[in-house]
């Protein structure tokens, strides 16, 4: 799997950094050792004593400062990784959606880092990640056409599919998934990103039945 990070993001985003991850598994249902992991990051970021102050951790500021630099609000256009925190923060928890998403979110929750998930039966050549351009819209999963002018995007050969706010239809994962890539999308630089794919990599041998995994820092 080829991706590329477009060098016009760099010059905006210079510390843009990613890890890849792709993987065989089973998106089923969530078994309740995974369910109980997602409950115990919940707990421990409520029972903090200001629990908000997640909300202004170092990854989550940068991806802030990067969607600025895009020229993109990033009150309105939240990073996944702040809007799975804020649920947290609310008491909402986090959504239980299959053992690959819910592995990918936990890993988002715990790296303050957004994720993005993508279908490889579905992803056509290469992806490159790159600012949206004027225009370029998708349909977000279980989300209206977002626009995705001044977003940082993922983009293969049949057009935009995936971003650090939402991903698109085209590519989320399902049950019927088999094959997957995870990006982990970090706007502060690598520290940190190859533990970030390793955790994720465990995560989804133990709990969607995860074999042929690959990693790639970019």
């Amino acid at each position: 799997m080829q991706i590329t990070i477009d060098a016009g993001l760099i010059k905006k985003c210079p510390r843009t950094a990613l890890a890849c991850v792709t993987a065989r598994v089973e998106a089923s249902a969530s078994p309740a050792a995974l369910l109980e992991e997602m409950k115990t990051r919940e707990t421990e970021i409520q029972r903090l004593p200001f629990p908000r102050s997640v909300l202004e951790s170092p990854q989550v500021q940068a991806t802030r400062r990067a969607y600025k630099a895009l020229g993109k609000d990033p009150a309105r256009y939240r990073g996944s990784a702040e809007a799975l925190l804020r649920r947290v923060v609310a008491g909402k928890g986090l959504p239980q959606i299959n053992a690959v998403v819910d592995v990918i979110n936990l890993v988002s929750v715990e790296s303050r880092l957004p994720i993005g998930l993508y279908d490889l039966t579905h992803v056509t050549g290469e992806i490159v990640f790159r600012a949206g351009r004027a225009g370029e819209t998708y349909k977000g999963i279980g989300k209206y056409d977002l626009n995705l002018e001044g977003l940082p995007i993922f983009c293969d050969a049949a057009g935009p599919h995936g971003s650090p706010t939402s991903d698109s239809e085209r590519t989320m994962v399902t049950t019927a998934t088999k094959h997957i890539l995870g990006i982990i999308i970090s706007f502060g630089g690598q520290e940190g990103l190859e533990r970030w794919a390793q955790r994720m990599s465990a995560l989804l041998t133990r709990h969607a039945a995860g074999q042929d995994l690959q990693m790639q820092l970019i």
